[in-house]
């Protein structure tokens, strides 16, 4: 296990499962259309042992933003009630194999853990590798997942939780504000890349959230995520990703920022970055979505059909 590389093989998980220091946490997530549910998928099929994080619950409970990065606080409350220490190895995975599951990478990391990584093209790689899934959720198990919402809650009302396990500690160069972004549109002092699709980057098709119109923050590229791993899908190899951002005309000798639509596919371009060598690319967390609703006035959106 590469501390340099954010993924891990299902092998190497199959191997370790069930060591009192590896926690593998379920962080399926889905866009509000296509109508799944993770937590009941989850409970009818996970690797063995994996809990579940709910990422629409363990989020910042004030604001309308989707899915925002929660208080050191509030995280804190939340991993230690999923029985998370600080010395534990935390291994991500998705339904999708590469969706949802780097963002919980990048909510651990941009607080301070590192000892977390994705298992590389999640639960259809461990599927496919022919390893047993569980099917039934022990009670505790079940009860961990939902203490963790309830702790988010708890911490957000200002009640006295239990003595926090786990303990945070805030990576500011890993977590973009608005006005970090509005101030690099005019300082062009990070290349900032968009891992949303390009129709809807050029704003010719709409975005999923109703009432968002398409388009982009002026001066970003668009690399969309997809390209980031192959079809299996797996994270591809660090010379084929760094094609990837040089044919975008991306430098990788300067530094680069994400954004996507709400905060969750940019994590899966943090993590091409970081497996090749760029382990501090800040993700802005409101993304698109937060900066489409700002005045145009002072925060300008571009739309455009040029390639």
């Amino acid at each position: 296990m590469a501390q340099d590389d954010p993924v891990v093989s299902a092998q190497w998980l199959q191997q370790r499962l069930g060591q009192p220091d590896i926690k593998v946490l379920d962080a399926s997530w889905y866009m509000p259309q296509e109508s799944r549910d993770p937590w009941q998928e989850y409970q009818v099929a996970h690797i063995p042992g994996a809990l579940f994080f709910d990422i629409d619950g363990i989020v910042d409970r004030t604001t309308d933003l989707p899915h925002m990065l929660p208080s050191e606080e509030a995280f804190a409350a939340a991993v230690s009630a999923l029985g998370i220490k600080n010395t534990d190895k935390v291994i991500v995975y998705d339904g999708k194999g590469f969706f949802s599951a780097p963002r919980v990478w990048w909510m651990f990391r941009v607080l301070g853990h590192n000892e977390v990584w994705v298992l590389d093209g999640g639960l259809p790689q461990w599927r496919a590798s022919g390893f047993n899934l569980g099917s039934n959720c022990p009670d505790d198990i079940l009860l961990k997942s939902k203490a963790a919402n309830i702790a988010v809650e708890t911490a957000y009302n200002g009640e006295l939780t239990n003595a926090a396990t786990f303990q945070t500690e805030f990576q500011p160069q890993l977590f973009w504000t608005l006005e970090k972004v509005k101030n690099n549109v005019a300082a062009q002092a990070h290349q900032v890349v968009d891992a949303r699709a390009k129709s809807r980057f050029d704003g010719v098709a709409p975005e999923p959230r109703e009432g968002v119109r398409s388009g982009h923050i002026p001066g970003t590229k668009c690399v969309p995520f997809p390209e980031m791993f192959d079809g299996a899908p797996m994270l591809l190899p660090a010379d084929e990703l760094s094609k990837k951002f040089e044919e975008t005309g991306i430098s990788l000798d300067h530094p680069i920022a994400v954004t996507c639509g709400s905060g969750v596919t940019a994590c899966i371009v943090a993590l091409g970055l970081y497996r090749i060598g760029k382990h501090d690319v800040p993700v802005y967390d409101g993304s698109w979505t937060e900066w489409e609703a700002q005045p145009d006035s002072d925060y300008p959106k571009v739309t455009s059909t040029a390639s």
